[in-house]
């Protein structure tokens, strides 16, 4: 079986946290290979030379060669788990792939003509799309790297669904087999229309240049009097002038 990449890795005996943490520290990665008839066995890969091939979009989606001493086992990576913050990898499950075997992959999706397409180019619309992946089921031999949706004659406010994207041969997905015939792409108009009032608003409620803009005044701010003519002050009621003693009764 034809294999694109190939990973170099150790058996391991020592199971639990500890040991992959230790692991970890050695600038290891534990892995597990599983699947088929023979037992799930733990793996120890190389941090660095596992990283160097994750970074080829490929891998993902196709037949990788789990090299063990002088044995070799062809694989599909099926779940990576990666440290939230650090460019780590913490953990990589591989699925063991055999010739006649079923697989069922994530594939990505390759969206080609976006800016000549119809809707975009001819009726000033926006590509959105609603998947970047999908699930395949094939044989290995039939395995695709990636699935190709050609947009260039998606007009305004229209779709692709699953039941219209061109499969390779060989090629199933499990969505259609179970009747979900979802979204894949679409052309929507651009929302700019849903902006011009508010923003007409904003022009509206700006200061002409030139004009001084109308002072606010402050709460709590005595000192600063923002009005042309400063109001003049209000003498409290009920509260009598000082320096004036109250007359006392006249003595008969």
């Amino acid at each position: 079986m034809k294999t694109s990449f190939e990973l170099v890795a150790e058996f391991r005996d020592d199971q639990g946290k500890g040991a992959s943490r230790r692991l970890r520290r050695d600038g290891k990665v534990p892995a597990i290979l599983y699947g088929g008839p023979q037992e799930a066995r733990p793996l120890s890969l190389d941090h660095a030379k596992l990283v160097q091939v994750l970074n080829d979009e490929r891998c993902y989606s196709t037949i990788l060669g789990i090299r063990v001493g002088e044995e070799q086992q062809a694989a599909v990576l099926k779940d990576l788990q990666r440290h939230p913050y650090k460019n780590q990898i913490l953990h990589a499950d591989f699925q063991r792939v055999f010739e006649g075997e079923p697989i069922r992959l994530q594939v990505p999706l390759h969206f080609i003509n976006e800016a000549a397409c119809i809707g975009v180019k001819g009726q000033g619309g926006i590509i959105s799309h609603q998947r970047n992946d999908l699930e395949v089921l094939c044989l290995p031999k039939h395995l695709p790297e990636y699935i190709e949706v050609d947009v260039i004659e998606l007009g305004l406010n229209q779709l692709i669904h699953l039941s219209e994207l061109k499969l390779p041969e060989g090629v199933q997905l499990p969505e259609l087999i179970h009747g979900h015939d979802a979204p894949v792409v679409s052309v929507h108009a651009p929302r700019a229309e849903e902006e011009v009032a508010p923003v007409a608003e904003a022009l509206a409620a700006a200061p002409v240049v030139g004009e001084a803009p109308a002072a606010e005044a402050v709460p709590g701010d005595d000192k600063k009097v923002t009005d042309a003519k400063k109001p003049e002050a209000k003498k409290p009621e009920g509260k009598k002038p000082e320096g004036k003693k109250p007359e006392g009764k006249k003595k008969d």
